[in-house]
């Protein structure tokens, strides 16, 4: 039998008399893929950071943490600094507070490049890590900081950095959630193939379950600290003993949009939008051209389903949507020309669209009740001033229809949980009475089952209120699920375009076949990919 390049024995985490992590034990082995799964505060991701001990010292950490036989917990910060530096690497989740914001690209992987038959050319080194990662390697890119990258970019430095260290073990807190379907599927093939070929662990982190069936090889679950189950993957998809595994492993069951109507609520005609180009001498570069004749309409009550991956467009589309970012073209909202409009003019049309960003926690000022929060708006666009009682009435109702009550009203955004800060971040937008709503990645910060329920009230908001939405999503499961029309972007153009059920049964362009074909499930059939039979 393999001995585990990684055992984690009674691993138990505390705060003072709070238990996190409650006597968990997992191994992982040369070559396979453990997979840690729950919802957040589950104990993942402080498990996974004590193993390097980079928990801060309120936590108390007790049990055995083995690599190759050392206990890690029982190594002084001096001797635990080989560890970090060769054998294990770490990605995490936020690529944008990893990485130092004032070193460029080249300086940060070639920090992590400790073998010594790369040390007399690191630039090459880089560019080798970089293609593997499939970020290009242009000395516009070498050069640039994290603040010049999309997110997914930033995350794709995150992992060159890591397999710079030529690791062991490499330790995954969600390494693809900012990644575009294909890039995921290549990252993650990637590191199968370093498996294989250096006899690579991975610890993985997520909470995607079609990855966990895909790419893991054993599966470890977690609740509120404490171990649910744990299996081969194989048995695990084919046979869950736990109600709450059961719960990750189903599909979600959303009830079905209402038909939209005739009533043009937007539409937009050959917007092209572009980025200024950093001068670096005499000459001024070229504008970088974002978006290329696009071409859209939204009726009202319509889902449309926006795909694209990384720097493809999507947000900058919104933004030009929002009156955020500068663009020529037509585009008519509500009957009125947008472009040609003063800001001064916009602002009572503002209200019309509204947006609910990707992370609530960071879109939601953590100075502010949700009495200030949803009322914001509100106090801003309403010209004669509405009363108190007037206001707080509106808000009670509002915070109502998306599932909360008024014992919520003087209560901040870090006493919520995900799900609950996404529900204020909706209701912040309902309250303006919207004809539409940018969806940015609304559910990729949620866990399983509070997706669920963030995405049940999206349909109910959009039957009982005629509200049109514009989902921008990675996951193109939830763009089958819940729109009625989608656009495929690539490179700022629109590619492909139809109904839902027309594009994914037949897609036409070879872009959006391969963005289906390397989605973890099979979205024609809904049956999960890459099932193997245990061996």
């Amino acid at each position: 039998m393999t001995t585990a390049l990684l055992s984690l024995k009674d691993v138990s985490i505390n705060i003072g008399d709070k238990t996190l992590v409650d006597k968990l034990s997992i191994d992982v082995f040369p070559g396979k893929t453990t997979a840690l799964v729950g919802e957040s505060g589950s104990g993942k991701s402080i498990t996974a950071m004590s193993i390097l001990k980079l928990l801060p010292n309120i936590m108390q950490v007790s049990g055995e943490a083995l690599f190759d036989g050392v206990d890690l917990y029982s190594l002084n910060d001096e001797d635990l600094q080989q560890y970090r530096r060769k054998d294990i690497a770490f990605i995490f989740q936020e690529p944008m507070t990893a990485l130092n914001p004032l070193h460029t690209v080249e300086r940060q992987i070639s920090e992590c490049i400790t073998n010594a038959a790369f040390t007399n050319d690191k630039r090459a080194r880089v560019i080798t890590l970089l293609t593997q990662v499939d970020l290009p390697s242009t000395d516009e890119k070498l050069k640039a900081y994290p603040h010049q990258l999309s997110g997914g970019q930033r995350q794709r430095v995150m992992i060159a950095m890591a397999l710079a260290k030529e690791p062991s073990l490499l330790i995954a807190d969600e390494p693809t959630t900012a990644l575009d379907v294909t890039i995921q599927k290549g990252i993650l093939d990637l590191l199968k193939q370093l498996q294989q070929t250096l006899g690579l662990g991975l610890l993985l982190i997520t909470h995607d379950i079609h990855l966990v069936k895909a790419y893991s090889d054993s599966v470890c679950v977690l609740k509120d600290g404490k171990e649910v189950e744990s299996q081969l993957s194989c048995e695990l998809f084919k046979h869950p003993k736990d109600a709450y595994t059961q719960s990750l492993i189903n599909d979600r069951n959303l009830s079905t949009p209402a038909l939209p109507s005739t009533q043009l609520i937007l539409q937009a005609r050959q917007i092209n939008s572009y980025y200024p180009r950093i001068r670096t001498g005499l000459a001024k570069p070229a504008d970088f051209h974002v978006l290329k004749n696009i071409d859209l309409e939204l009726h009202q009550g319509e889902i449309l389903g926006i795909i694209g991956e990384s720097g493809s467009g999507k947000t900058t589309l919104a933004n030009v949507l929002l009156k955020l970012q500068a663009a020529t073209g037509e585009y008519t909202l509500n009957g009125q020309q947008v472009i040609s409009m003063s800001d001064k003019k916009f602002r009572a049309l503002r209200p019309t669209i509204q947006s609910v960003f990707q992370d609530p926690f960071a879109s939601l000022s953590p100075r502010m009740t949700v009495l200030d929060i949803v009322s914001e708006g509100l106090k801003a666009s309403n010209a004669a001033k509405l009363s108190q009682s007037s206001i707080l009435e509106k808000v009670t109702q509002t915070l109502q229809d998306v599932g909360l009550d008024s014992s919520c009203l003087h209560r901040y955004p870090h006493e919520f949980s995900g799900g609950q800060r996404q529900r204020i971040a909706i209701a912040r937008t309902i309250i303006l009475k919207p004809k539409c709503i940018i969806l940015d990645e609304p559910t990729s910060a949620l866990d399983r089952n509070v997706q669920q329920q963030v995405l049940e009230l999206i349909i109910h908001l959009q039957q009982q209120l005629g509200i049109a939405f514009i989902l921008i999503t990675h996951d193109l499961q939830l763009v089958k699920e819940m729109t009625h029309n989608v656009l495929i972007l690539k490179e700022g153009e629109i590619i492909e375009r139809g109904t839902t059920q027309a594009v994914y049964s037949a897609p036409q362009h070879h872009y959006t076949q391969a963005l289906l074909r390397a989605y973890p499930v099979n979205l024609t059939e809904n049956k999960p990919l890459n099932t193997e039979e245990c061996l």
